[in-house]
């Protein structure tokens, strides 16, 4: 299983998780999800529940990933099959992303 943080301006705001290449899971941070000033990471994972399900990696995730030639760039130089989205989302979302979202792998 692979983990990531997610940080929202800095702030550990939730956790994704690729539990096999069939199952991601999207769980707000307990201080985060409970704190009514913080906001919701996007229009598509509001704070109405602490934990989402999914066959595919959210599309909000999805969406930050390079597309076309950039990805096959990417995807070559990092040596990650262009197909492995949750690999390449681990690989290029820590930094200097467009947005206020980071996502920085967990180690176990």
């Amino acid at each position: 299983m692979r983990q990531a943080a997610v940080y929202r301006n800095g702030l550990l705001a939730a956790t994704l998780s690729e539990e096999n290449p069939q199952q991601y899971v999207f769980r707000y941070e307990d201080a985060y999800f409970m704190d009514s000033s913080k906001v919701a990471l996007s229009l598509t994972l509001p704070k109405t529940q602490q934990e989402y399900r999914s066959p595919y990696l959210f599309p909000f995730f999805f969406n930050m990933l390079s597309e076309g030639v950039n990805r096959k760039l990417q995807s070559t130089q990092l040596r990650i099959d262009e197909e492995d989205h949750f690999g390449l989302l681990l690989a290029t979302a820590q930094f200097d992303t467009v947005g206020a979202v980071t996502v920085k792998p967990l180690k176990h």
